[in-house]
């Protein structure tokens, strides 16, 4: 029987040498791969007692959007900023070349709502931790926050060490 990590496509020396990039195109583009790796999410939220799903643009939106359609519950997407409608919050946070700022609608999360954040990949966890910070400043409460793929030697994991976090597929390496 086949896992998630079998439809990972991995492409080595992209965007640079000695890099592999782990692609999630052919998770998607197969009807087993993809609906393995939306149950093993679900799976991961057996347990867990939430009100809303929150991912971020555009991969989070993939995965988000069919655990909560699946467990009945609403989506809220995080989006970079200008591109939402309404009233927003902001967050600025560091990239590895310069910085980047996410929004979220003001009245997406009502205060004491119980929180999933899902997203494809975790690398160094500079998102997710700015992510966290716009559900945790509309009064929310992340309970879980859980990834496709996670690359362990990034650390991200450390960054988020407050909070409990799973991944389908762990990779050791960068």
């Amino acid at each position: 029987m086949k896992t998630v990590a079998d439809y990972v496509r991995s492409i080595p020396d992209f965007p640079e040498p000695g890099v592999i990039f782990r692609d999630i195109t052919t998770i998607l583009q197969d009807p087993d791969g993809l609906q393995l790796a939306v149950n093993g999410l679900i799976d991961m939220l057996k347990d867990v007692d939430y009100d809303v799903v929150v991912g971020p643009e555009s991969r989070g939106f993939i995965f988000g959007v069919p655990v909560a359609y699946a467990e009945h519950k609403g989506f809220v997407p995080v989006r970079k900023k200008g591109k939402l409608p309404c009233e927003t919050i902001s967050v600025e946070y560091e990239l590895e070349y310069g910085t980047a700022e996410l929004e979220i609608h003001k009245d997406a999360i009502k205060p004491g709502q119980k929180v999933v954040i899902i997203d494809d990949l975790m690398a160094t966890g500079g998102t997710m931790e700015a992510i966290i910070k716009l559900v945790e400043q509309l009064g929310g409460e992340v309970v879980k926050i859980c990834f496709v793929m996670e690359l362990a030697g990034l650390k991200g994991r450390e960054r988020l060490n407050r909070y409990p976090v799973d991944a389908l597929v762990v990779y050791e390496g960068k």
